[in-house]
C-alpha cells in the first residue's frame, strides 16, 4: 500500500487496501482509495471534493 498526499487534496492510497468502519464492517475495497484531509467531507473518510469548495489547501 502506497499513501501520497495530493496537492491541495486528499489522500490517494493505492494498491490493495481495505477500508474499514469502527464496527469493522468494510467500507470500501479495492485499489484506489481517495481519503479526506481538509475535514469538509460529508462523506467521511472519503474525499467527497469539498476542499475545492472550501477552498482549502495543504500549506
Amino acid at each position: 500500500m502506497i499513501i501520497t498526499p495530493l496537492p491541495d487534496g486528499p489522500l490517494e492510497v493505492s494498491g490493495a487496501n481495505i477500508v474499514k468502519d469502527q464496527d469493522g464492517n468494510i467500507a470500501k475495497e479495492g485499489e484506489k482509495a481517495y481519503l479526506c484531509r481538509c475535514g469538509f467531507s460529508a462523506n467521511k473518510p472519503f474525499c467527497d471534493g469539498s476542499h475545492k469548495r472550501e477552498g482549502w489547501t495543504s500549506n
